[in-house]
C-alpha cells in the first residue's frame, strides 16, 4: 500500500506571547474610558479652560516661591529714587527699570514688583482656605439635609436662608474694627487672616450646601442608593460610599467657581481698610494707596488692579471649563 502524497499537516498552536498580544489587543478593542479620562479628554479641547489652568498654578507657584521670585525685600524703603518735591517716582511709567521690573510706590520707593508678588499669597491663601471652609461645612450639612429631610431639612434650610440674607461685608468690617491684637498665639496680620479666612469661609458654604442638598434629593431616590438599602447598608454607608462620590464633580466646580469670589472679597475688605495690616503685602491695599497718585503715577494703580483682573479671569475661565468637562450631558 503506498503513502499519500500529501501527508496532512498538523495546525501549530499560537505561542503564550501570541495568546498575550491577542488578548491585549481585544482589551484595546473593548476597553472603555472612565469618567475622569472623559472630563481630561474633554478638557483639553478648551484651550480658554487649559490657559486659566495655567494661570492659576503659575500664580501658586509665585506665591509659594514669593521670596526667591520677588528677588528683594518688599518693605524695604528706596527714597533715592523718589522725587523729593513731588513724592512720585523718578523716571517713565512710575520708576520702571531693570531693577524695579513694575517700578516703586510713591513716597518710599518700596519695589512694586515684590510687592505684588508677596500680595499673591495674602489673596490665594483667602480664596483657597475661606473656600475649603466652606465646601466643608456646605458638604456635610447639604448632604445632611437632603439625605434626612424632614425637621433636619427644614432647619439647615432656615438657617441657609438667614445667613444669605445677612450682609456679610459689613458684619466682616465690624468683626475685624473690634477683634484684639493677639488672639490664638496670632498677632495683627495674623487675627486678621484668620477672621477673613472663617468668616468668607462660614457666610460662604449656604451657596454650595444648597447645591448639595438638591443633587442629594435627586441621587438618594437613584436605583444603587435602594439597592444598598435592601442589602441592609448603614445611613452613614449610603451618605459617604454611596453618595458623596456622585457630588465630586458639582462639588469641585462649585469650588473653581468660589475661590475668584473670595480673592475679591479680600481685596476689597484690604481697600477698605480692614483687610491685613500693613506693611504687610495686598492687592486690594495697593489699590487704596494709589488712589491719591492716580494722576501723577498711574502705573500704581493699574499694575495691582490688573492682578487682581488676571487671578480672578484665570480662574474663572478655568472654572468654567471644568463644568463642561464634568456635564453628563456634553459630548464625548
Amino acid at each position: 500500500m503506498t503513502a499519500p502524497l500529501h501527508e496532512p499537516t498538523a495546525e501549530t498552536a499560537p505561542s503564550a506571547a501570541e495568546e498575550a498580544a491577542l488578548a491585549g489587543a481585544d482589551a484595546k478593542a473593548v476597553q472603555g474610558r472612565s469618567l475622569g479620562r472623559i472630563a481630561w479628554e474633554r478638557l483639553k479641547r478648551d484651550r480658554l479652560a487649559l490657559a486659566g489652568g495655567i494661570v492659576v498654578v503659575l500664580l501658586t507657584l509665585i506665591a509659594v516661591f514669593a521670596p526667591l521670585i520677588a528677588g528683594q525685600d518688599p518693605d524695604a524703603y528706596h527714597e533715592n529714587l523718589i522725587d523729593p518735591l513731588f513724592g512720585t517716582p523718578k523716571g517713565a511709567l512710575g520708576g520702571i527699570s531693570s531693577d524695579h521690573f513694575f517700578g516703586v510706590e510713591p513716597v518710599s520707593g518700596r519695589d512694586i514688583f515684590a510687592r505684588i508678588v508677596y500680595g499673591a499669597r495674602i489673596s490665594l491663601l483667602v480664596g483657597f482656605l475661606s473656600a475649603l471652609v466652606a465646601v466643608v461645612l456646605g458638604t456635610v450639612l447639604g448632604i445632611l439635609a437632603g439625605f434626612f429631610g424632614g425637621w433636619v431639612d427644614s432647619a439647615i434650610s432656615r438657617v441657609m436662608d438667614g445667613l444669605l440674607a445677612f450682609p456679610q461685608l459689613l458684619f466682616i468690617i465690624a468683626l475685624v474694627s473690634v477683634m484684639p491684637n493677639e488672639m490664638l498665639g496670632l498677632t495683627g496680620t495674623g487675627v486678621r487672616l484668620f477672621v477673613m479666612i472663617l468668616v468668607i469661609g462660614f457666610f460662604g458654604w449656604p451657596y454650595i450646601g444648597r447645591v448639595v442638598r438638591g443633587q442629594t434629593l435627586s441621587l438618594r431616590e437613584r436605583e444603587y442608593v435602594e439597592a444598598a438599602r435592601s442589602l441592609g447598608a448603614g445611613r452613614f454607608y449610603i451618605l459617604f460610599k454611596e453618595l458623596l462620590p456622585n457630588l465630586v464633580a458639582p462639588i469641585i466646580v462649585y469650588t473653581t467657581m468660589m475661590i475668584p469670589t473670595n480673592i475679591l472679597t479680600e481685596a476689597a475688605l484690604s481697600f477698605l481698610g480692614v483687610g491685613v495690616k500693613p506693611p504687610t503685602s495686598s492687592w486690594g491695599q495697593m489699590l487704596s494707596a494709589a488712589i491719591d497718585y492716580y494722576d501723577s503715577d498711574p502705573m500704581y494703580m493699574v499694575i495691582p488692579g490688573v492682578a487682581i483682573f488676571i487671578t480672578v479671569l484665570a480662574f474663572n475661565l478655568f472654572g468654567d471649563g471644568v463644568r463642561d468637562a464634568l456635564d453628563p450631558k456634553g459630548s464625548r
